[in-house]
């Protein structure tokens, strides 16, 4: 808001520390992501874990008192966890604040009755289980969009494949876009290309990914990244904020996730839960402020997409199969 923007981008501290004796080397322009947006644009911002239309109307409310831009609203509890009205809520609020919502499909093996998800290995994890798991997803998506809702939350590769074969045969609307969840997250290039391929418009890719790592997908795939500056606590409590320019420039198009560690587990969510719903995605919102100042100190806070802009650009898609 009041943060000045240097004439040139500079690395954290870096002005400091070459006066030491300890500049840092030159970036090298091979490791800079060559892709972008449609509109230009190297990244997005995205507001995760907003649990229904009052937690929704607190964020639009925060992000507009705190100045900050946000493109993507994204809920976690699911869809099944939301009644028609709150869902109609939820889309109205968002389009009339040209923010995209993204709802979670349909059951996952952590509120499954297998007990793998329990054991030290995690077990099929998030992984939706057997065809009725399937159908549950199949069947939020069919009402979400419905009801207006234009992104979808997946955390299945077989789930994301027939949602995009649905997408493909107008079963759901053209321009309904899919974001991986980050509990399924891709960590290599091959792994994320193969999830562009299934229908992917965006992939959250683990936090503790280094910027080597980002490079190298980079090279592979074009699909937009999902990153947590700031991780919650159940996918590692890391926080990136000080790489924000560097994740824009070696990992772009890029959505900026403000999350939160040191904070309770809310899914599914209710309303026993509705204080720290609320507190929690105030203090998101606020984590987005603090991030944005720091890009802004670091005068890299040029080239954010068009605001209101959603969809990913020409993507790799695998070969749709012939209908019988």
């Amino acid at each position: 808001m009041s943060e000045t923007t240097p004439a040139t981008p500079r690395r954290p501290g870096e002005n400091a520390l070459a006066a030491l004796g300890y500049a840092a080397p030159a970036d090298d322009p091979a490791d800079a992501s060559p892709h972008a947006f449609p509109d230009g644009g190297t990244w997005r911002t995205e507001i995760p874990s907003v649990e229904g239309p009052e937690a929704v109307h607190t964020v639009l409310k925060e992000a507009a008192q705190l100045g900050v831009p946000v493109h993507r609203i994204s809920q976690g509890s699911g869809v099944w966890m939301l009644t028609d009205a709150e869902i109609t809520e939820m889309v109205d609020a968002c389009n009339q604040a040209d923010v995209e919502l993204c709802l979670f499909t349909g059951p996952r093996g952590t509120w499954d009755i297998g007990a793998g998800t329990r054991t030290a290995s995690g077990g099929a994890g998030l992984r939706a289980r057997g065809h009725g798991a399937v159908a549950g997803c199949v069947e939020d998506a069919l009402r979400a969009t419905e009801l207006g809702v234009k992104c979808l939350l997946v955390a299945d590769e077989g789930v994301l494949w027939l949602l995009h074969r649905l997408r493909a045969q107008g079963v759901l609307p053209a321009d309904t876009t899919f974001k991986v969840s980050a509990l399924i997250g891709p960590v290599n290039p091959a792994a994320v290309a193969v999830h562009e391929g299934l229908g992917a418009d965006s992939v959250n890719i683990p936090s503790d990914l280094t910027l080597e790592h980002l490079t190298e997908i980079r090279r592979a795939t074009r699909v937009p990244l999902d990153f947590y500056l700031e991780a919650p606590d159940d996918l590692g409590g890391y926080v990136r904020m000080y790489d924000i320019a560097e994740l824009i420039r070696r990992g772009a198009p890029i959505y900026l996730k403000f999350g939160l560690s040191k904070a309770p587990g809310i899914y599914p969510v209710g309303g026993h839960l509705r204080d720290v719903t609320l507190e929690t995605a105030k203090e998101r919102v606020r984590r987005g402020r603090l991030a944005l100042d720091l890009l802004t100190r670091l005068g890299a806070n040029t080239n954010m997409a068009t605001l209101g802009s959603r969809l990913p650009g020409d993507l790799r898609r695998f070969t749709l199969p012939q209908a019988d």
